[in-house]
Order: C-alpha cells, then structure tokens, then sequence
C-alpha cells in the first residue's frame, strides 16, 4: 500500500529493548483538505535509517503493510492493535531535481567511418 503526503512528524530512534528499535512517522494526509488526517506510520530495525533524508514539511511517498494483532491481557480480555509498518519512503520532487541536475552531458556524436573513397576492412 502506499500514500502520499506531507511529512508532519519525524521521531527519533527509540530503543524498545536492547535489540529491538522503531522510528515515527506522522503524515499529514489532505484527501480532503478542509479535513486533513494525521496518518502515523512506524518503522522498525534497520528501516528506521529510511527517515534520516526526510525532513519535516517535505512531500513524501510512503508504502506500508498494514499489520495487525490480537493481545490478552491479564484479565483474560482480547485486544486488537494495527500498524502501518513502513518499508519504503521517497521524498517527492527531490528525485527529480536531482536527477536532472546530475544528468550528464551528452557530447555531439562523432563520425567514426572510413573516410571517402577508402576501403573499410572490418568484417562486419
């Protein structure tokens, strides 16, 4: 799944468990702009470094999973929790300012054949 948006929120790296971590992501979602969503994505081990070239107020692409798990607690009662785990973000519009301005230059091409009234000896 995916969804773009505006980047509202960035959280740090949080250290759950000594072998576990996660990072926030908070997407201003405007479907409908009289009525913007707050859509928060996480990620999780080494995916939390896809939010270190995002920025606050940037344009971004996000895809996710949609997760989603049963918990009992101690009294015997079922809960439901869902995550939007991301796995991919793209910062929108910075790719294709980039990619123009690293594009190389293409030289004129140059005319390599045998010169008139030579024989060309290639055997192709």
């Amino acid at each position: 799944m995916e969804i773009k948006g505006k980047a509202h929120y960035i959280s740090d790296v949080i250290n759950v468990t000594d072998s576990f971590r996660k990072r926030e992501l908070v997407v201003e979602f405007a479907e409908n702009p009289q009525y913007p969503e707050f859509v928060k994505f996480e990620a999780i081990q080494d995916r939390t470094a896809l939010m270190d070239t995002v920025k606050v107020g940037d344009d971004v692409e996000v895809f996710f999973n949609l997760k989603g798990r049963e918990w009992t607690n101690k009294q015997g009662e079922k809960q439901y929790f869902n995550t939007l785990q991301l796995w991919k973000v793209n910062v929108l519009g910075a790719t294709a300012a980039s990619a123009t301005a690293s594009a190389p230059e293409v030289a004129n091409p140059v005319d390599i054949s045998a010169t008139a009234g030579e024989d060309d000896d290639l055997p192709f």
